[in-house]
């Protein structure tokens, strides 16, 4: 890697040598010794190798995570009030190093520095606010009608066992947070494996964790390719499955759990419907299109990717989102200039390229963007607006993950509801009106999982997240983030 000099010296020191796996407290090479190039999609440079998991490293890792689990363990000893604690300290300890996690994640990744910084901040906010849900997992007493009898009945929320938490790249350390921290908040022990192409925070994070106090053996993190994943979802040791990414891998997972019908949590892919009425207040709504649709490279599930604009503003809000898009300064993430950085990889780039330029070969109109590489060397790509789609078209039916918006107008609330609607996933959808009446009503006519109205991407850590249909299985986040890391045991006492 060609030297940055605006690399704190503790990323220098990080990337001076060859990542690890974490294994039980231990920072340990694959059993096979394999290796893997992790790169800069800006520069395609090889910032370090990191070693690669195998299915006998996650037979490793899910041992020493049943270890750590089991009774008698200094983590089955650690009080709610304690795991509480430590929580909050290792989002105060995240908060402490959110230049050190940004410029990895940047490097990485390829996201602007800004970008990062604002990930990082909400990983750290996770741990803050799942601490204060270590003290509250409560059961409830619930009274039984047996004539005769005199019977105490309640319910205990208890840990699942050892999850495997499976993430994307588009939020490496974001993602890590939203599986390892509803974990162990539960009291469940992980094996963590982080995507291929962004596994540096994740590492890092890792080792964090060990200053932190955690017990070894609570979290492991396993880099590596699609067969360690596949190893772990097919592993009997592991009592929980929870990923994000495609709705396509996620079909794999839930088949391979069914083996032993292990737990599975899913969040999967997405294609929003962003529908914005003739009297919204079309500069918000143009500026909302725009980030809807090029947030994070375009790089997210919930991105408002199929915009519905009604007929008689169509050509004003084309025009606006256009010039939107066209005023967006992509580059390398260490530019301050920079508002978008590159894609994550060749083989995303080129996937979203293909998609353009076949919609293009199919009739489509491009009202900004290019179908062609931004630039000579890094995986660049402008942010582009597609108008003359129908709804059969590739770039309109399928989930891209790049920046790329389809337009289309409509005429009437039901036309645009069903247009919506029309599609295997659910997992967000925007609506943008003055007229709340229109707002809500057509925001529950909208078959998706979060609903913004006349706002996108608006976010805490309080709110569920998750989706309808192929968009996934469960939710994450929120006071509901606990149940899917949790079981729901009755116990039913008689009184004599």
């Amino acid at each position: 890697m060609s030297e940055n000099p605006q690399l704190l010296p503790a990323v220098s020191s990080f990337l001076s040598s060859p990542k690890q796996l974490l294994i039980d407290g231990e920072w340990v090479d694959a059993k096979d010794g394999q290796t893997f190039a992790t790169v800069n999609p800006a520069t395609e440079e090889v910032l370090v190798e990191v070693a690669q998991a195998s299915a006998v490293d996650a037979d490793r890792a899910v041992a020493a995570a049943r270890n750590a689990f089991e009774t008698g363990s200094p983590w089955s000893r650690m009080t709610p009030r304690d795991r509480s604690h430590l929580l909050w300290r290792i989002g105060d300890m995240i908060d402490e190093r959110v230049e050190e996690f940004a410029q990895l994640e940047s490097l990485d990744n390829g996201k602007s520095l800004a970008s990062a910084r604002g990930d990082v901040g909400v990983a750290a906010e996770l741990f803050r606010y799942f601490a204060g849900w270590a003290t509250k997992m409560e059961g409830t007493t619930i009274p039984m009608s047996v004539p005769g009898r005199d019977f105490h009945a309640y319910t205990r929320r208890e840990a699942i066992g050892v999850v495997a938490g499976i993430v994307p790249w588009n939020f490496p350390l974001t993602m890590a947070a939203f599986k390892i921290v509803p974990s162990i908040t539960a009291g469940n022990t992980v094996v963590l494996k982080p995507a291929e192409q962004t596994p540096l925070t994740a590492l890092r994070l890792g080792e964090l964790l060990l200053e932190a106090g955690v017990p070894a053996g609570v979290v492991n993190v396993l880099p590596g390719f699609g067969d360690a994943g596949a190893a772990l979802v097919d592993h009997a040791g592991v009592d929980k499955v929870a990923f994000t990414g495609s709705t396509e891998v996620g079909k794999k997972i839930a088949a391979g759990a069914s083996k032993n019908l292990k737990k599975v949590s899913l969040e999967l892919g997405g294609k929003a419907p962003n529908i914005i009425f003739a009297d919204a207040d079309l500069d918000a709504a143009i500026a909302g299109a725009a980030l809807a649709g090029y947030f994070n490279e375009g790089q997210c599930c919930v991105n408002g990717s199929r915009l519905y604009v009604q007929r008689e503003v169509f050509d004003q809000v084309i025009e606006g989102v256009a010039a939107a898009a066209k005023a967006i300064k992509v580059g390398d993430a260490f530019d301050p200039a920079t508002t978008m950085g590159p894609l994550v990889s060749q083989e995303q780039h080129e996937k979203v390229m293909g998609y353009v330029r076949g919609a293009v070969a199919d009739g489509a109109t491009l009202a900004a963007g290019s179908p062609d590489p931004a630039a000579d060397r890094g995986y660049f790509f402008s942010p582009t607006l597609i108008t003359d789609v129908t709804e059969r078209m590739a770039v309109q039916t399928d989930e891209i993950f790049g920046p790329v918006i389809t337009a289309i107008p409509f005429d009437t609330e039901d036309e645009v509801v069903a247009a919506a609607n029309n599609t295997v996933y659910g997992l967000a959808a925007g609506v943008w009106s003055k007229d709340l009446g229109t707002a809500h009503r057509v925001g529950g006519r909208l078959r998706a999982g979060t609903v913004w109205l006349n706002t996108w991407h608006a976010d805490d850590v309080t709110l569920p997240r998750g989706g309808f249909k192929q968009s996934g299985w469960g939710r994450e986040l929120g006071s509901f983030g606990l149940d899917d890391y949790t079981e729901l045991k009755t116990v039913v006492a008689e009184l004599r």
